[in-house]
This record gives structure tokens, sequence and C-alpha cells, in this order.
């Protein structure tokens, strides 16, 4: 069973060993940061902001989705399951709880060599916008824009 709840700031290493284990296994896109940098982030930036829900699963913590708002969208800035985890309906909660949030636009950027994510939102209704040679990036890895519009509550 999932269960989702907003993260809370105990929450901050968890989150980051999802993420780190996650980014390790994305050998086309390098971990910019150290570990101890991204804990601090996590615990300094992310989770003070806000808008960040986690998924558990059997009581572990099982992901985690963090969203910001930009120019009038809402944007995913961060969706990562735990290794193993991927396949399991983890990603689909996360992300139909975000997008339940009543935004009329959700935007995300995900790497262009990352075949799985990309098929993971397009299959949610999320289209490709543009791609991007990774200038616009950290990591300066090739990057692909999508975007999902809710269709109003008549046009269904």
């Amino acid at each position: 069973m999932i269960t989702l709840r907003t993260a809370r700031q105990n929450d901050a290493d968890a989150l980051a060993e999802i993420y780190l284990g996650c980014r390790r296994d994305m050998r086309y896109a390098p971990l910019m940061h150290s570990d101890q940098a991204v804990r601090q982030w996590f615990a300094g930036v992310l989770l003070p902001a806000g808008n960040v829900w986690l998924a558990e699963r059997d009581g572990a913590i099982a992901g985690f989705v963090a969203c910001s708002m930009q120019d009038g969208a809402l944007w995913l800035d961060q969706l990562y399951i735990r290794p193993g985890l991927q396949g399991r309906g983890i990603g689909r909660a996360l992300l139909d709880h975000v997008l339940r949030q009543g935004a009329a636009v959700c935007r995300l950027h995900v790497f262009q060599a990352n075949p799985g994510a990309r098929r993971f939102y397009e299959a949610h209704g999320f289209t490709l916008l543009s791609l991007g040679d990774g200038r616009d990036n950290e990591e300066r890895c090739p990057d692909a824009l999508y975007q999902w519009v809710r269709v109003p509550a008549g046009n269904q």
C-alpha cells in the first residue's frame, strides 16, 4: 500500500539518499555536488521551501516529489523513486497528487538520455515542448522540456 504525506524536516536524509541513489544510476548525468552538499541542500533549501511530498510503501519512504510555481505554471522540480521500486505505481501516485493540486499547467525538464522518464511523463499526458542542448542545466546534459495542460471539466 502506498501512502502520501507532506515531507517533514526530519525526512531530509532519507530523501537525499533516494536522490543520490537515483542520480548514481544516471551515468549520463554526472553528480555536480558532493553527497554532503546534497544532504545540506535537502535539509536547508528544498524542505524549508515546501511543496515536497513523499510516498511511503510498507512504512518506508519509497519516493518523493518537489514542485514550485514559476511564471504562472507549476514546475515539477524533482520526482525520484527509490532504486528497485520503480514500476510499482509510486511515481504515478506522486504525479497524480501533484496534478490534482489544481494548476492549469505543469512543466518539467528531463534528461534526453532518460527514456524511461520520458515514456512515463508522455504516458501521463505530458507533451514535448522542446529539446535543449544542456547549456541551461548544471550537468550540461541535453534535456527535454515537457508540459501538461489541465483539460477543462466540460471538455473531457
